[in-house]
């Protein structure tokens, strides 16, 4: 469904019609995209075609059309490959050049309006209704400080030809990715010498640079599912390539050939003291940031629809939806997965969604035969291994989307660990409990355990609430022993390569402590970099409403009992849409994990196939113990502990 000015005005009925209006009518320009560059003290404009190579690389990102950018000096080159979201006029291209600026942006600045608003009030005058002239202008009155004013999600590199330098930044939460590497006269003699830069690795490999795996983290990986390293988080499974932290800022100095990184995301937080406020006026801003956040990431002139997968966060997105939009003027189209016969299959609860809305739901059903066929592709634009073929299944709800004409899907993204969604939160939530109110401990363990949200309580979690340094230390512990007892990895492979400091556990408290780290340093960043994958593969734009930081700051500052109360997880959540969504819905008790039979995919001769040949290639290179070999394939569900042949599977795609 396509937008137009009739239609917002007809639609548009809620308290926000004013804003929602205002965000329509003037969001012209915002597009996704894929974005590279090289800098290097030394002219390469005999090698300008290595920004072409990286801009073919990313082209599935921004297939609507490309830009190149060279300075004077010909030692900095920006690429940009465009995929329209509003508009398709050349007006929109990249790179933009603004006052002595020059920028390749990937993403959406959501409040960029109000920021034109005092811009032009600071004397700025603007040329197109573009966010991504908004960015350069706020550059040049802010300076990195910028950052702090941006409401979104987007990579970005802005070349001053003025101090000859180039800032680079990325979003607060990471929700759009951007990889870098420095390259040395002799790294490799077809390439310049410099600092590249792309948002996704394979535009480096793309023009020659080599795969250098970062085995320490290959190792976790295999013995105990880590996908990233939560003490370095600029750490890739590639030795040679560095992302730039969520949240970070980089400064490179183009004569000097010299960079230094920034955090900015703790940076002048406001976060607002609701120890005191009452819970229906906790409800009510809650509610107010929700609705207010969706309402941005429906601007759109292409086609815009939602993930449904019959869970609280993806209901509640079409609930806001409805609320703010007319029925019958704008219907959302939903897509969902769907597994017939799978204990943990949703798509009764995704139905009763859809049809309590009366809104269109295409479902598809992923199979064994689709993820055998479509692995290789899938591993290809994922670039590092995956937790589990969960990853498989939204890719094919976003391959779905794609089909159906719809360019821009919201999804729900970031509330388990905002709102401690998951299971493993009630323990920290009652551990806090223990220690300050025991009386309530009682009560919520009981109805957390009735409901489903509780599976083990024993003597550790007493231990640990009292004692959490020591908690930490023993968690650390364990996962070397772990490690260490891991019957199939190779020990010299092991004894090379363990880095003991990596498996490091954060010291929890309270439950905000577990809420914050998985949301910033581990836990979350793996989702976002699926879900990136996931859409760009097939030309789609993913956005995420629980991760404006207005709302994920707010949830940060309410006490426990706002997150979990009554026996319930996501309680502020549940009591803002209860009037909005059938019951079964926002009561439903117990979590399902986004799953698809993962058992009874693995058992398929074929992926068995797969997985044995997989073991061979890590065993010759001397990885896994040849004793392997011998070794019926373990058919593991997808959120098992031990889902090693899984591990083994993707670990083989990445390897040279």
């Amino acid at each position: 469904m396509l937008f137009s000015l009739k239609k917002i005005n007809a639609a548009i009925t809620s308290k926000y019609t004013a804003n929602i209006a205002k965000y329509y009518i003037a969001a012209l320009l915002n597009f996704m995209c894929g974005i590279a560059g090289i800098i290097s003290c030394k002219p390469f404009f005999e090698q300008q075609h290595l920004l072409q190579q990286m801009a073919d690389a990313l082209k599935h990102r921004g297939p609507n059309g490309e830009g190149f950018y060279i300075n004077e000096q010909n030692t900095v080159g920006f690429a940009h490959r465009r995929l329209s979201i509003i508009d398709l006029t050349e007006q929109a291209s990249q790179p933009l050049h603004y006052l002595n600026y020059t920028i390749v942006f990937n993403g959406e600045i959501y409040n960029y309006i109000e920021l034109k608003d005092f811009l032009r009030q600071k004397g700025y005058t603007f040329f197109t209704q573009s966010d991504t002239e908004v960015i350069l202008a706020a550059y040049d009155y802010w300076g990195k400080d910028c950052l702090q004013q941006f409401d979104g999600m987007f990579s970005l590199a802005i070349y001053d030809k003025r101090q000859n330098d180039v800032f680079i930044a990325r979003d607060k939460f990471g929700e759009k990715p951007l990889y870098f590497l420095n390259l040395s006269n002799n790294a490799n003699k077809n390439l310049v010498e410099g600092f590249y830069f792309a948002s996704e690795m394979k535009a480096f490999w793309a023009v020659g640079v080599e795969k250098q795996i970062n085995h320490p983290q290959l190792l976790n990986y295999l013995t105990l599912g880590y996908t990233s390293n939560p003490i370095d988080k600029s750490e890739t499974f590639y030795s040679n390539i560095k992302t730039l932290e969520a949240g970070h800022c980089l400064m490179y100095d183009v004569q000097s050939m010299t960079y230094k990184t920034l955090c900015y995301k703790q940076q002048n937080n406001k976060i607002p003291n609701t120890e005191n406020q009452t819970s229906n006026n906790a409800i009510g801003t809650f509610s107010n940031l929700l609705s207010n956040s969706v309402s941005k990431r429906l601007r759109s002139d292409v086609a815009v629809g939602t993930s449904l997968s019959g869970g609280l966060d993806s209901s509640s997105i079409v609930a806001n939806i409805h609320q703010l939009v007319q029925r019958g003027n704008y219907q959302p189209q939903t897509f969902t997965a769907s597994f017939p016969g799978f204990e943990k299959d949703e798509t009764a609860y995704s139905k009763a969604v859809a049809n309590y809305f009366q809104i269109q739901q295409h479902i598809i059903t992923p199979t064994a035969g689709d993820l055998i066929s479509g692995f290789e592709n899938l591993m290809y634009h994922q670039e590092e291994p995956l937790q589990s073929s969960s990853v498989f299944t939204q890719y094919m709800v976003y391959k779905l989307a794609k089909e159906k004409g719809i360019t821009v899907l919201l999804d729900g993204q970031g509330a388990d660990e905002i709102l401690g969604g998951y299971k493993k939160y009630a323990h920290w939530f009652l551990q806090e409990l223990l220690r300050t109110n025991l009386a309530s401990f009682k009560q919520e363990k009981a109805l957390l355990k009735a409901n489903d949200f509780l599976e083990t309580w024993n003597y550790r979690n007493y231990v640990a609430a009292f004692l959490p340094e020591f908690t930490a230390k023993q968690l650390q512990v364990k996962a070397v022993q772990q490690q260490n007892n891991h019957h199939y990895i190779d020990a010299a492979y092991r004894k090379q390569y363990q880095n003991v400091d990596s498996l490091q556990k954060p010291v929890i408290t309270v439950l905000q402590d577990i809420l914050h780290y998985n949301t910033y340093t581990f836990g979350l960043d793996e989702l976002l970099r699926y879900a990136d994958r996931n859409s760009m593969a097939h030309s789609t734009e993913v956005r995420l409403p629980f991760l404006n930081h207005q709302l994920v700051d707010f949830v940060a500052s309410l006490p426990a009992k706002y997150k979990m109360h009554n026996g319930f997880t996501k309680w502020i959540l549940r009591e803002s849409v209860k009037d909005k969504l059938p019951q079964e819905i926002v009561w439903r008790k117990g979590k399902v994990g986004y799953e698809p039979p993962q058992q009874q995919w693995l058992q398929h001769p074929q992926m068995q196939a797969m997985i044995r040949a997989a073991r061979e290639k890590l065993v010759s290179q001397n990885i896994l113990h040849k004793g392997i070999l011998n070794q019926p394939v373990i058919a593991t569900a997808a959120h098992d502990a031990n889902n090693l042949d899984w591990r083994v599977l993707c670990a083989a795609q990445i390897l040279p």
